[in-house]
This record gives structure tokens, C-alpha cells and sequence, in this order.
């Protein structure tokens, strides 16, 4: 028998680990070729590992919470074959079997270092994983403040982004009470002389609910984006009345020969690809002092999830995409964030973000960027709506279909005349809109 190594796949350039959310299989049980194995999380997204192989689970090197880099050896899957120590996708020579097996002892040595209880989280009524104990241990929390922390993982357990809100919201308590102390003029000797707040326990008709693990991220990287960018916002009211006609038209044979549901959504994302391209200064990314000017058009399509919480799956090089490529392509995405099957990969690289905040009935909004993007476009609902029509025969009033599209940029690198002729430039696209074209 051979025993081949599962390893934590490389899932995009900017994720270095992930962490262990659940085990979809236990030692002993039989594994398909391609077969989920593990459910994974990042700061990104949730996804399954699947098996490289067929064969037997018959070691699992990490636990529930447990965080673990991109390459490492999480699962060992015994298979039929050469009587080798170790499989796996990169051949090893006889003489690296010594050193694959040498580095699996220090290994399993490790972790039974780790694996043992620290003193101050002795006597817990719940399962704390390594990472978490070793996090308690170094900041000084005990079993007591420990158990007090509501967790966001599988059967309510504390993981890694837990405790460390945990410690960031107990500083802020503490620096606030430090600074009410310092404004009633009352010496404090030293910073044991703060207690620590545990959490505030609500009673009565009012409800406490622990944000999740994505909200977690969400408001983080919002908050960031905040107090890093300087938004500065642009509105402009486009007639999108021609592409209402044309979408009408030709919805039903669109369906019937691609098998798919046209909706505004990509002939929306294939204008601001076609303006993207005419103003590349605005598909950028500031990094630091230095701007970095992308090649690709990837489109971020901000898309919600049953829980409330957003995810912004990418459309890779999303100029290049006729009506039907970008149909398809936005109609795959969309379906596998609702149902948590992204790819890791697929929520990363966008070079711009759009936003439909007319989903949800409103007729504009201020996005926040998306750093380290610049830019973020937000699509109201199209309503009907009287309005002034030009002609050469005179002005008059009629019915027609509008959208107002709000523009937020940074300041730092884009300024009012940029941001305000990319939604200008949009204006036109989407107007001249032929309503005879096929698709």
C-alpha cells in the first residue's frame, strides 16, 4: 500500500492559509476520486478540498479551527499501488523517503507539543484548538475570560478571528477607560490597575448576536477601506430605455439558444469593461506611493449571500467577453456564491468593482472601495420616469427608462474631472445603445 499526502492547495496569490472548518471525512472512510474532503475558510471565501486519489483516510494532521499554510500536509489517504512511504503529485526519489519520513516525525513530535493543554486553559468545558490555547496563553487570558467569548465556528467554537476580536475590542474598552480616567484627573499607577471588561451580557426583550465569521471580515475590510481612501463621489442619470427594448426583444430566443437568463446585469458589465478601457488610469491599484497600472480588466460583481453578507466573485478579463460570454460568466458566479461554492482563485485579482444596489430598490448609493482598487460603481433600479426629450423637431416630455450610477473613486490618485467623464463616457455607451443589434 501507499500512503499519498493531501496537501492545502494553493488558492490564489494573496492567500497564504487557511483554516480547518470541518472534516467531511473521518479516518477509516472510503475516498472518491475528487471527492470533498475537508471544508476550508479564508479571509476570501469558504470551500472543499477534494482528493487527488481514491483510496482510505487514515490520518488526519489538523483539527476543527486549526490554521494551516498553503503546501502543508493536512490528511494522509492510504492507496492501492507501489510500496512506497509517501505519494504524491511530485515524484520523490528513494532517497528523499528517508527525509519525507524523518520530517513527519518532527512533525507528529510537534504537535503533540502543541496538542497539550496550557495551564491557564486547564479544566475547560469546551474544545479549544492549539491555536487558540497557544493565543490565550501568550495574552494573558484565562480559562474564565476565555469561556465568556461567544465563538463563530462549527457547534459554537471559538477559532482564530474569535479571540483575536476579542483582544482588539478589550483594548479599546481599556484605552477608553483610560482616557475617562485621564479626563476626571484620577492617577493611574499602572495598567493592572484597569480591570478587564468581559462581555456585556444583555437581558430582557433585547437580543445579543454574534456578528459571523464573513461579517467579521466584511466590516474589517470595510473600516480599513474607510480609513485609507479618500471617497469622493460622482452621479450621473443615464436613459436606458433602448437597451430595456432590446432586452425585451430578445430575451425569450436568448434563453431558448443559450439555455441561459439575460438580465442587465452583463450588458451593464460589458459597457463599464468598454469604458474601463478608454480611461485605464481609473483600472488601477495604489499600493503604498505606488500606483499600479493593470493590464487585465477583471470586474469584481459584488453579489449577496443568503446570510445578508456580500462576496464579490471576479470576471477575468472582462473586455474580452461578447453579451453571451459575459451572460454565462456572470450566471456562474452567481449561482455558486449563493450556494458557497467559489473557488478561492474566483474572489481574486479584480481590477473593479460593481455594485447593483438597484437589486434592492434604491435609486443610488455610495459604495465603498475595495482596496487596493480605486474605484467602485454603483447601479441604481431603472424606473420609469417623465422626462425631457430632445429632437430636432423640439423638446417634449415623455416615458422613459432611467438609472442614476454612482461613481466613488479616491482622491488620492483620481481626480473630480476623471471620475466624473468615466460615468459620462458610460452615460454614452449605454445610450447609444442599437436597439436592432443581435446578440
Amino acid at each position: 500500500m501507499a500512503r499519498f499526502e493531501l496537501k492545502l492547495p494553493k488558492m490564489g496569490e494573496s492567500v497564504a492559509e487557511a483554516t480547518i472548518t470541518s472534516w467531511l471525512k473521518e479516518v477509516g472512510d472510503t475516498i472518491e476520486l475528487d471527492e470533498a474532503v475537508v471544508e476550508i475558510a479564508t479571509d476570501k471565501v469558504d470551500s472543499e478540498v477534494p482528493s487527488e486519489v481514491e483510496g482510505t483516510l487514515v490520518e488526519v494532521l489538523f483539527q476543527i479551527n486549526d490554521v494551516v499554510a498553503v503546501g502543508e500536509t493536512i490528511a494522509i489517504i492510504e492507496i492501492e499501488g507501489e510500496d512506497a512511504e509517501s505519494v504524491n503529485t511530485n515524484t520523490k526519489s528513494t532517497s528523499d523517503n528517508s527525509q519525507v519520513i524523518e520530517v513527519e516525525k518532527i512533525i507528529e513530535k510537534a504537535k503533540k507539543v502543541i496538542a497539550t493543554p496550557i495551564t491557564k486553559t486547564s479544566g475547560a468545558s469546551k474544545f479549544y484548538s492549539p491555536l487558540v490555547r497557544n493565543i490565550a496563553q501568550t495574552e494573558g487570558v484565562s480559562i474564565e475570560e476565555l469561556e465568556t467569548i461567544s465563538g463563530s465556528g462549527k457547534d459554537g467554537r471559538v477559532n482564530k478571528e474569535d479571540i483575536l476580536l476579542y483582544l482588539e475590542n478589550l483594548k479599546d474598552s481599556l484605552k477608553l477607560q483610560a482616557s475617562k480616567v485621564a479626563e476626571a484627573n484620577i492617577l493611574v499607577p499602572n495598567s493592572s490597575a484597569v480591570q478587564k471588561v468581559t462581555p456585556v451580557s444583555v437581558n430582557g426583550e433585547d437580543e445579543v448576536i454574534e456578528m459571523t465569521r464573513m461579517g467579521k471580515l466584511v466590516s474589517k475590510h470595510m473600516v480599513n477601506s474607510i480609513q485609507t481612501a479618500v471617497h469622493v463621489q460622482s452621479f450621473i442619470e443615464i436613459d436606458v430605455t433602448n437597451i430595456v427594448k432590446w432586452r425585451s426583444k430578445v430575451k425569450d430566443e436568448f434563453l431558448k439558444r443559450e439555455g441561459e437568463k439575460l438580465t442587465f446585469t452583463p450588458i451593464l458589465m460589458q459597457a463599464v469593461a468598454a469604458t474601463l478601457k478608454k480611461y485605464p488610469m481609473i483600472n488601477i491599484a495604489l499600493e503604498g506611493d505606488k500606483i499600479i497600472k493593470k493590464k487585465n480588466i477583471n470586474l469584481g460583481m459584488a453579489a449577496a449571500l443568503p446570510d445578508g453578507n456580500l462576496i464579490v466573485p471576479v470576471i477575468k478579463n472582462a473586455d474580452q467577453l461578447n453579451i453571451v460570454g459575459m451572460t454565462k460568466s456572470i450566471n456562474d458566479l452567481a449561482l455558486r456564491a449563493r450556494n458557497n461554492q467559489l473557488k478561492p482563485d474566483e474572489i481574486q485579482g479584480g481590477t473593479y468593482t460593481v455594485t447593483n444596489v438597484g437589486s434592492f430598490g434604491s435609486v443610488m448609493g455610495t459604495p465603498i472601495i475595495s482596496q487596493p482598487q480605486v474605484a467602485i460603481l454603483a447601479l441604481g433600479a431603472i424606473r420609469k420616469v417623465p422626462a425631457v426629450i430632445e429632437t430636432v423637431e423640439g423638446d417634449f416630455i415623455g416615458i422613459r427608462q432611467m438609472m442614476f450610477v454612482s461613481h466613488s473613486y479616491d482622491h488620492r490618485v483620481v481626480n473630480g474631472a476623471l471620475g466624473g467623464m468615466f460615468i459620462k463616457t458610460l452615460k454614452d455607451i449605454l445610450e447609444a445603445w442599437d436597439i436592432n443589434q443581435d446578440f
